[in-house]
């Protein structure tokens, strides 16, 4: 009874860290489906038409979720975790194809198509990856999670420390 009364708390212990990460990670997945995806699409989109859908569809998520304004960032601000800015700069860009004439010609088309590449990706070490502010997906919550994160880990180390102990004895 002893033993498997601490090996619950251990347990218990350990499971907010598993929560936390699987919060994230889902969070991650459905940012991804949602935005993330239709802006890589939008930037390898050959036609403005296909652009401005997929440039549409992010920007209604992004809408919806209210990540509009504010800092990705908990302790510092730093211009690479603007949320204001990079909703402006979608906002822009799809205000951009949106006026563009339709009897524009086939290179002033590809000029859009290729201006809104370049504000839509990066380009890093692993290759080209959409610009979107890094912790956008848990944004506003990203103070709560980074707190509850290294509350979690302690927690989950005494978890741990406890079941090697009850499975040692």
């Amino acid at each position: 009874m002893k033993k498997s009364f601490w090996s619950l708390i251990g347990i218990l212990l350990i499971a907010p860290l598993v929560a936390i990460f699987g919060y994230r990670c889902y969070k991650d997945i459905v940012f991804t489906q949602n935005c993330g995806g239709y802006l890589k699409r939008a930037a390898d989109a050959n036609s403005v038409d296909l652009a401005k859908g997929e440039l549409r569809k992010s920007l209604a998520y992004i809408e919806a979720n209210n990540l509009t304004s504010g800092y990705t960032s908990i302790l510092y601000n730093t211009p690479d975790e603007d949320v204001g800015f990079w909703y402006t700069n979608l906002s822009t860009s799809l205000k951009d194809l949106e006026t563009m004439s339709p009897t524009a010609s086939d290179l002033e088309k590809s000029n859009m198509l290729l201006k809104l590449r370049q504000s839509l990706l990066d380009h890093g070490d692993s290759g080209e990856h959409v610009t979107i502010p890094h912790g956008v997906s848990v944004f506003p919550h990203n103070a709560a999670l980074a707190i509850g994160g290294i509350l979690s880990l302690f927690t989950a180390l005494i978890g741990t420390v406890m079941l090697l102990v009850v499975f040692n004895e």
